[in-house]
């Protein structure tokens, strides 16, 4: 993965698996007024390094990401603040991107969630109908 090409083999492996298999991270935008908003998010990291999310319609990070398209990731944490991966990059709002329901390795990675939350990939999908995609720039791990 070029995106963790810097860190050493060891700590490369480690991030690229907490990238693959964590569940949640902390996306950070920010508002027209310059303050930080951050919201926990599921996300997937693609086989071209770009995150794939999706929102609920009207969200105010879709509003923010509109006006200022430069955000953070943030994978969550372990209880003493260690193991913190951060990941910098431009979000863009992609209408017409496939639904969450047609993207195989998302409804896999979220199928457990995903069914015991909302019952199928299909509920979800019209319930979180808009897709963020965001092109990192920099990984700090």
């Amino acid at each position: 993965m070029k995106l963790t090409s810097h860190l050493p083999d060891d700590r490369r492996a480690h991030v690229e698996g907490r990238l693959r298999a964590n569940l949640m991270a902390w996306l950070t935008t920010v508002r027209p007024d310059g303050r930080p908003d951050s919201v926990p998010v599921w996300f997937l990291v693609r086989d071209d390094e770009t995150i794939l999310m999706y929102s609920q319609t009207a969200k105010i990070k879709l509003r923010n990401i509109g006006h200022n398209p430069r955000v953070a990731l943030g994978l969550d944490v372990t209880d003493i603040g260690r193991d913190i991966i951060r990941i910098d990059g431009t979000a863009e709002h992609v209408p017409g991107f496939p639904a969450a329901d047609q993207v195989p390795e998302y409804v896999v990675k979220y199928a457990e969630r995903i069914g015991a939350m909302f019952g199928t990939a299909s509920r979800f999908a019209a319930l979180f109908p808009e897709p963020v995609i965001i092109t990192p720039d920099r990984l700090h791990a």
